[in-house]
């Protein structure tokens, strides 16, 4: 009897086997377009923009108090303020302590932090559904009351230095610091990391100022996403801890004032240095240009990882460094897309030939179908699965409210990708990706390399700081 029942099943898997051809990979399902959950919109007469969000997967609550004051609103001679004053709100407010806050925190399962984006000034946090309000209560303190004692200040100042100074010993900080600065010119874009004296110059002072400057309500956006109270009780929450909040005259953002791309080659010389740091790039579209998707899909061609153009090519075809890519940086201002690699002394010329030759051919040809098909398949699948934890979905809301974008933008991602064209590709890298225009920075050795790169252009010899 077992033998007779056993016969079908084997005879079924036998079958499957004989049908299945595994020369070939699975064929990719239909990508379904992200659903956004309802989002209600509100605000206080003080000017706060409140966005509440249900998400009932989970028996939690993220936060995100959002300001337009990031790094690039730095005062010029305190490169690196934003980022200090992220770090220290949460360092103890008029009525709590350092102490009394972490305590607070950890008594509800709750988190809360500070960070500084060239654009964005954010307090993050998360919490149980059922400690929301008390959430809510330590975030507003943090917000409106952080008094930055100089104890913390002087301690997160000695800190920041040190970091400074690991950071300035990386081959790739430096080059990326120069690039930089080449890209986006006298714009506060152009600046990476605060100076040992612009960390010098920081005090409480400078920090409330900057608190009293731009984290006010009128230029923030807070987003609450996951099992909230019913939503009448969760606006009484905001009112009662933010309603307070007093507006002001906020000052307008730097002007973009970004030179016009054009080509430069920069070497910095690093005297010692066994291999060389290449970035080579340019200005580019930001997420509300129509160029923006086509870029998006062509640089993932160019540089997106293992099976990318410059990886096949430079590492794995040529052996000339471990890796090769390409990265397209969106702020909101601006947008910057820079293929990046690290190759030995003796290969610069080669290598340089062919990473070039690379975002020429972006140019030149269009992109074959099964690249296409492959890079729209990974990029969506990847976007709908980045979306499945709270946490990411709310920086996504979050994204879309502070960066100025459609409020259509998470739901129709997967669809503009999709649509994605070659002619569309060829026409976006004809525009950021051929090279004629582009700015290079190589930090290597002078003595070794700088020979190799006069056959692409005159060379500015700069000294590694």
């Amino acid at each position: 009897m077992r033998i007779a029942a056993f016969l079908p099943l084997l005879a079924g898997i036998t079958l499957m086997a004989q049908t299945i051809d595994r020369t070939k990979p699975p064929e990719t399902p239909p990508i379904p377009a992200f659903k956004m959950p309802p989002v209600h919109e509100s605000k206080l007469p003080n000017g706060l923009s409140v966005f509440l969000v249900e998400d009932a997967r989970f028996p939690l609550v993220s936060v995100r108090l959002s300001f337009q004051a990031g790094s690039k609103f730095d005062p010029k001679d305190m490169p690196g303020l934003a980022g200090m004053v992220a770090s220290l709100l949460t360092q103890g407010t008029k009525t709590r302590s350092f102490r009394d806050l972490a305590e607070e925190l950890t008594s509800i399962g709750a988190s809360l932090d500070g960070h500084a984006s060239p654009d964005v000034f954010t307090l993050s946090g998360s919490v149980l559904s059922e400690n929301t309000a008390k959430l809510l209560e330590l975030l507003a303190d943090v917000a409106l009351n952080a008094n930055f004692p100089e104890d913390e200040v002087s301690l997160r100042k000695q800190n920041r230095k040190q970091a400074l100074l690991a950071q300035r010993s990386q081959p790739a900080f430096l080059a990326n610091e120069k690039y930089d600065a080449l890209v986006f010119g006298g714009h506060p874009y152009s600046y990476i990391a605060p100076t040992m004296e612009s960390l010098d110059r920081m005090d409480q002072k400078s920090m409330i100022q900057f608190r009293d400057t731009y984290l006010v309500p009128n230029n923030a956006v807070l987003l609450l996403v996951g099992q909230l109270p019913p939503r009448a009780e969760t606006l009484k929450l905001v009112r009662d801890h933010f309603a307070s909040w007093k507006e002001k005259p906020v000052p307008a953002a730097p002007a973009k004032n970004f030179p016009e791309s054009k080509r430069q080659l920069v070497l910095v010389d690093r005297p010692g240095s066994v291999q060389a740091d290449i970035h080579i790039g340019r200005l580019a579209a930001t997420r509300t240009d129509p160029d923006y998707y086509p870029l998006l899909v062509g640089n993932a061609i160019l540089g997106g990882g293992a099976n990318s153009r410059l990886f096949l090519d430079v590492r794995e075809a040529k052996s000339f460094a471990y890796d090769a890519h390409s990265e397209l940086d969106r702020r909101k201002d601006a947008g910057v897309v820079t293929a990046v690699t690290q190759v030995r002394n003796e290969v610069v010329e080669p290598a340089m030939e062919a990473v070039l030759g690379n975002l020429s051919q972006m140019a030149q040809a269009p992109v074959t179908a099964e690249e296409l098909s492959d890079i729209k398949n990974y990029i969506s699948g990847s976007f709908l699965i980045s979306l499945e934890t709270q946490a990411s979905l709310t920086d996504q809301i979050d994204l879309v409210k502070t960066m100025g974008l459609p409020d259509d933008y998470l739901e129709m991602f997967t669809t503009r990708v999709r649509s994605v064209e070659p002619d569309q590709i060829q026409a976006a890298a004809r525009k950021y990706l051929a090279p004629e225009k582009d700015s290079i920075v190589v930090l290597g050795d002078a003595a070794q390399i700088e020979k190799s790169l006069e056959k692409f252009g005159p060379v500015q010899v700069e000294k590694a700081k």
